[in-house]
Formats: C-alpha cells, structure tokens, sequence
C-alpha cells in the first residue's frame, strides 16, 4: 500500500517533460479541456441560434460527429491518425503538436465536450423567456448588447445544472488518457499493480481519488446553483 501510495501523491511522473502526479495529470486534463470546451462552445451556442443554415450548419454537423462517435475513437483518430498525414508530418509546428500524446489527448477531450456544451448552451439560449428578450428590446438594445446582458447570462445559470453534470462525465472520460500513454490517475493504477499485484489495492485506491474529486466538484457546483439560481427557487 505505501508503494502505491507513493506512486499517487510522491512519485512524479514524466510526461512530454511536464514532470507531475497522476492526480495532478487528470485535473490538468479536466480543467483544460473543459475551459477550451466552454470557450468554444459558447460562440458556436450563439451560431447555432441562427436562422441562416450557413452559419448553423456547421456547427450542427460538428455536434453531430463528435456526439455520436465515441469520445476513444476520436482520441485514436487524432492521436495515432492525424501525425500519419504527409502534409502533418512535413509541417514541423503540427508535427511538433500531433507527436505529443498529451497535446492529442487534450484535443480530442476538448472537442468532445465543446460539442455537447455547444448543445446545452444552445438549449439554455433558446428556451430563453420571451418577456427578459422583450424586456432587452425596449430598452433599445442592440442585438449584441441584448445577447451581452440578458441572453447570455440567464442561459449559462439555467444551463448550470446540465453544465455540472458534462463536467463530472469528463472527469470520468479522462481515464481514456491512459489509452494514449498519459500517465493519468488510471495510468499510475495501472503501473502499482504491475509492480504490486494487488488489484484491490490500485485500482480501489483509484476509485476512492475520483470518488473524492467527483465529490468536490458535486459540491462546488450545488453550491454555484443556489446562488445563481435562488431566483428560481432551487
């Protein structure tokens, strides 16, 4: 036990020269992608809006491909498919990029959750109430300054909950990582039982850390919700 213990908190781990723990490895892996998610869902929530199939269907088709293939395709895809292009191999900073198992990894989970963060962003801004748009017109705003102030804000506290939950199927989804060599929470199990052969021992340890994380961020965001959504009642 104190050896897998070591492997957890004490061991660092090398990985494309970031030295770090597999704990620290799966939330960086998180925080990453769900931060590249969200700032690219957002504006293609907003396009998704549109009435003009030119703006919309894109971004349809992209929500589209990444939902309804699994999340461990795209990874294999972009990890071991995307460097095997002749124009990516001969163009030195995206072969620099694609040779990096954590730079695919982080790729391929962020745009897997942009893509359904796109659809729960492009729910809340469409179920937005009729009367707060009406409300936005009659003071004269622009459409921009109506999507800045009104829109925007009352669609990312209804979209929270949903939002929360996308959040701890990522943190799920990042035991994925361990397919492409990223010494992630599942990575580091994995080795402890190698060395160890105590299967209960890794892999139950693994189990109580993301029971731990997932906790932490059930909390957080319960917390968020009462306070952005004590208007509603919840």
């Amino acid at each position: 036990m104190i050896y897998i213990l070591q492997h957890y908190g004490l061991a660092l781990l090398v990985s494309d020269g970031y030295q770090m723990t597999g704990v620290a490895m799966t939330l960086w892996l998180l925080i990453i992608s769900c931060a590249i998610g969200f700032c690219l869902a957002l504006p293609l929530a907003i396009a998704r809006n549109s009435k003009n199939p030119l703006i919309w269907g894109p971004v349809w088709l992209y929500g589209f491909i990444f939902r309804g293939t699994p999340l461990y395709v795209q990874l294999l895809l972009i990890y071991t498919g995307i460097y095997g292009l002749h124009f990516v191999q001969d163009t030195p900073p995206l072969a620099h990029f694609f040779r990096s198992a954590l730079n695919c990894t982080l790729l391929s989970f962020a745009l897997n959750t942009g893509a359904y963060t796109t659809e729960i962003f492009y729910g809340a801004i469409r179920d937005t109430a009729f009367g707060e748009v009406e409300a936005g017109r009659a003071y004269g705003m622009s459409r921009a300054t109506l999507y800045r102030r009104i829109i925007i804000p009352s669609a990312l506290r209804r979209a929270l909950p949903m939002y929360s939950n996308e959040v701890i199927l990522m943190l799920h989804a990042t035991t994925l990582a361990f397919t492409a060599t990223v010494p992630d929470i599942l990575k580091v199990a994995n080795d402890a039982y190698t060395a160890t052969y105590a299967p209960f021992d890794a892999f139950g340890l693994a189990a109580m850390i993301y029971l731990c994380i997932s906790f932490t961020l059930i909390f957080c965001f319960r917390r968020a919700e009462r306070h952005f959504l004590a208007h509603l009642g919840t």
